[in-house]
């Protein structure tokens, strides 16, 4: 069963399945969206698990921070960890040993294992049809390795692989549209979402999970190691990206209608998401300020774009 949270009075009320001993960094998004995830089932569900910054902080052997089955085998492969085991609960039932209730199956993974890593991994898990939930935990860079440029990283970022300085600006290419690629399989649900608009977060988490067939969730997870940020603005910096466009808030059914679920009353400018973020403090110098422009023209076209998808509905 798959509940809708009214209220964040009701998340106390809830069983933690995910304890808070775990070693994720103070102000990171992650630990937010997984528990948004884990109390909207009251049910069995199973996890799987790519190698990122989640992994490798909440299972440091001997000790987990999981309350619920969890499967780690690598950085690319957590989408096809968990089909394997859809598959499985599927032939037991076919077969009468497994009479219980269907958990609810779903792989969590960084932007790492999911634009680059392990994107053919789960693109083939929606492709097959598999009855599972993916969720990337988009902190634009490989944060658990050393903070190297991803394919969600943005352009104009200073990574430990694309090193601002006098030959350069940082990282020279845009980022890779991951949600609408996602979509693009025909799948029945993709959608992005944010952990400062919570409502919002639920009711697609819970759309997704109670959505039969393959779903893709690309949720934004802000990163204070990397993004550099004071660890206390992590709701501030989602605030930011979605009133800027940057990270915009939609949903996508059957790779066809297309669905805008937040709308800013004021739109802000990108330079105001980038400001607070020290790995964007070098484009605020005078021979780097054509790439903010260059920014904000590409979410002004994107924003365009999605607008006008959402009123063909298609």
């Amino acid at each position: 069963m798959v509940k809708e949270v009214k209220t964040l009075k009701s998340f106390s009320q809830s069983a933690e399945k995910f304890e808070g001993s775990h070693l994720l960094c103070p102000g990171c998004g992650h630990g937010i969206i997984v528990r948004e995830v884990l109390n909207a089932v009251d049910g069995p569900i199973v996890l799987g698990n790519s190698t990122g910054c989640l992994e490798v902080c909440s299972a440091v052997y001997p000790h987990t921070s999981w309350d619920v089955p969890w499967i780690h085998i690598g950085f690319e492969n957590g989408s096809t960890a968990i089909s394997g085991v859809e598959s499985m609960y599927k032939a037991l039932a076919r077969k009468g040993k497994y009479t219980g209730q269907r958990p609810k199956f779903v792989a969590f993974g960084g932007d790492g294992a999911s634009y680059d890593i392990g994107f053919q991994f789960i693109s083939g898990c929606m492709e097959r049809g598999h009855d599972i939930t993916y969720i990337c935990l988009d902190n634009e860079n490989y944060a658990n390795t050393g903070g190297q440029r991803s394919g969600s990283t943005p352009m104009g970022a200073s990574t430990s692989t694309t090193p601002a300085g006098k030959v350069s600006f940082g990282k020279k290419e845009r980022k890779k549209d991951l949600t609408l690629i996602m979509a693009a399989h025909g799948i029945p649900y993709a959608a992005q979402l944010a952990p400062n608009k919570w409502k919002d977060m639920n009711k697609k988490i819970k759309t997704a999970l109670d959505t039969e067939g393959p779903c893709f969730i690309n949720a934004l997870s802000p990163c204070p190691t990397e993004w550099k940020y004071h660890s206390s603005l992590a709701i501030e910096m989602t605030d930011l990206a979605v009133d800027c466009l940057i990270f915009p808030l939609f949903e996508v059914f059957h790779g066809q209608e297309l669905k805008i679920t937040y709308r800013p009353r004021n739109i802000l400018p990108v330079r105001d998401y980038l400001g607070p973020q020290k790995r964007f403090a070098h484009l605020f110098k005078k021979e780097n300020e054509h790439i903010i422009e260059a920014l904000q023209k590409d979410v002004d076209a994107r924003w365009e774009y999605l607008q006008r998808r959402e009123e063909a509905k298609v």
